[in-house]
């Protein structure tokens, strides 16, 4: 419960500090580049529902939040199952905090610099020039959250193959066999968790793929160091 609370508080924290500095507005103008970038100069989103403008600001600034306290997040995770580890295992903590956010934080880089340009046009080359391409705002702002986290989740899979392996749920002789299957399961989760569009299914998918040998590698450096600290541990303790 403690822990659960922390991270409320932190996110509340975070969302406090947007909110004076760069603003909701300013956030949603800063989403709303890519789009904006294939639109008329004049052209803007638009807000069909009559709440749209007051929610849509405060879903931004919650999304955001939780984007900046994400390092404190994971923090809080690793602090619940701590009591569970070595003392030795518990070294390797802020690398994992560390890299997970890093990865985060490059999976949502990554849909906000190079997917939404290509997928909006690729959407573009499909939009008859008599028909005039006005985005609903929430529509619009729900369509990129869920890439953000869609795209941060699929970034963390060298962190789950890490940790599978590490807690002895798989070997990694398993993960590697099972390389072909994760390629089919990649797309298959792209398909699910993003636009029916090619172009980001495959930046979802590929991406993956390439992160799962990531994942292979490093399970293999970080099991065999911390079987090693564990291991001398031991010999160090026993009469």
């Amino acid at each position: 419960r403690d822990r659960l609370l922390r991270s409320i508080y932190g996110v509340a924290i975070s969302v406090a500090l947007l909110a004076v500095w760069p603003g909701a507005s300013r956030l949603i103008d800063w989403l709303a580049l890519p789009i904006k970038a294939h639109m008329p100069p004049e052209a803007k989103l638009i807000a069909v529902g009559v709440f749209s403008p007051f929610f849509v600001p405060l879903k931004v600034l919650l999304m955001a939040g939780v984007l900046l306290a994400l390092p404190w997040l994971i923090y809080q995770l690793w602090a619940f199952v701590a009591p569970g580890l070595y003392s030795q295992e518990k070294r390797f903590a802020l690398p994992l905090i560390v890299f997970g956010s890093l990865l985060a934080y490059s999976g949502i880089g990554f849909v906000q610099f190079f997917v939404l340009e290509r997928v909006f046009q690729f959407i573009q080359n499909f939009t008859p020039e008599s028909v005039a391409a006005t985005p609903d705002i929430a529509s619009y702002v729900e369509t990129i959250l869920g890439l953000y986290i869609a795209f941060g989740l699929a970034f963390q899979v060298p962190i789950v193959v890490v940790l599978l392996v590490r807690v002895g749920l798989v070997s990694l002789q398993q993960l590697r066999d099972f390389r072909a299957y994760f390629i089919v399961v990649a797309f298959i989760i792209a398909a699910v968790m993003t636009p029916p569009d090619v172009v980001s299914q495959l930046a979802l998918a590929i991406p993956m793929c390439l992160l799962y040998e990531v994942g292979l590698w490093a399970a293999k450096v970080f099991v065999k160091n911390t079987d090693a600290a564990v291991g001398g541990a031991k010999d160090a303790s026993s009469p």
